[in-house]
């Protein structure tokens, strides 16, 4: 996840100080926040060496030993999502082009989706396909915001009514919105609403649940899910959620684990940080990916997933 070019006089320690500082903001309190702060303490507290790329990449794999969904991006284009009323100060920035004095938000949040690229990509809806032998075959790469995501989820879901099986791939799923997560287990966990999990904030616990669909819409049929290393975040948040029900198979590689919830905080004019606000429990087991990843039931490389589900 790191690009970009050394920031002047920027220090690891500065930006490693930041980032303790939000976590400190935004996590719920418990013992992985407070092993997430005394990590980056540890590790880089202090640190004076320029904060280079190759430098904040290692400040991102320790801080990975405690929340893999934490990430650093230096120097960002201008088209990396903002917090709304975070834009860099022009004038700070040209005068301290190393970012020693960072912007503050009081609000992070990330930005709204632009419903026409979410309408182009068919919101990621990006294969359905009856084989020949009846299977009824999906993949999804992303979890585009539920309103705008709906109509192509259903559509497609749709079409997989009758078929004999179903293979949802999520190999190159990066995650998403959790209401998405919810409506597609909706299709396949049942007509009644269903508590998929409840999210830990700071100040508040927010549950998540499918959606009530009419009677004897849901889907039935043996249902195999295809992951990978490419499947993250809320991605794995899907199959978690169908793999604790004995709902589904799960075929491919362990996904990387990354269960937190985060929020877009600019450390500084030139690195912006995924940071964790929340966590995840699962509904039924208590527990959630963090760290572990989803692991398959039917293990092998990720791009041999779909030719063992169908062999």
């Amino acid at each position: 996840m790191i690009y970009g070019r050394a920031m002047g006089s920027l220090t690891v320690g500065d930006v490693a100080g930041r980032l303790v500082a939000w976590c400190d903001r935004l996590m719920p309190p418990d013992e992985r926040r407070d092993a997430l702060i005394a990590t980056l303490r540890a590790g880089f507290g202090g640190d004076d060496r320029p904060a280079t790329a190759e430098r904040l990449a290692e400040v991102e794999r320790l801080a990975w030993t405690v929340s893999r969904h934490v990430a650093l991006f230096p120097d960002p284009p201008a088209t990396e999502p903002h917090p709304p009323g975070d834009e860099p100060d022009p004038a700070r920035t040209e005068a301290d082009p190393a970012g020693e004095e960072a912007p503050t938000a009081d609000e992070p949040a990330w930005p709204p989706p632009d419903p026409d690229d979410v309408r182009r990509r068919a919101a990621n809806v990006t294969r359905v396909e009856r084989l020949p032998d009846g299977t009824g075959l999906l993949r999804i790469d992303g979890l585009d915001a539920v309103g705008l995501a709906q109509p192509y989820v259903d559509a497609a879901f749709g079409l997989l009514r009758g078929a004999g099986r179903i293979v949802l791939d999520l190999r190159r799923n990066g995650g998403g919105d959790p209401g998405t997560v919810a409506l597609i287990a909706g299709w396949l966990l049942g007509d009644a609403s269903v508590k998929l999990s409840d999210v830990v904030y700071r100040d508040r616990v927010r549950q998540w649940w499918t959606p009530e669909r009419p009677p004897g819409t849901a889907l039935r049929q043996d249902v195999d899910v295809l992951v990978g290393p490419g499947t993250f975040s809320s991605g794995e948040a899907l199959a978690y959620h169908l793999r604790s029900r004995g709902r589904v198979r799960v075929i491919g590689e362990a996904t990387p684990g990354a269960a937190d919830h985060v929020l877009p905080v600019r450390l500084a004019p030139t690195v912006l940080a995924h940071v964790p606000n929340a966590r995840v429990v699962d509904a039924v087991s208590g527990g959630n990916w963090e760290g572990t990843g989803v692991p398959p039931d039917l293990p092998c490389p990720a791009d041999e997933a779909l030719d063992r589900a169908l062999g």
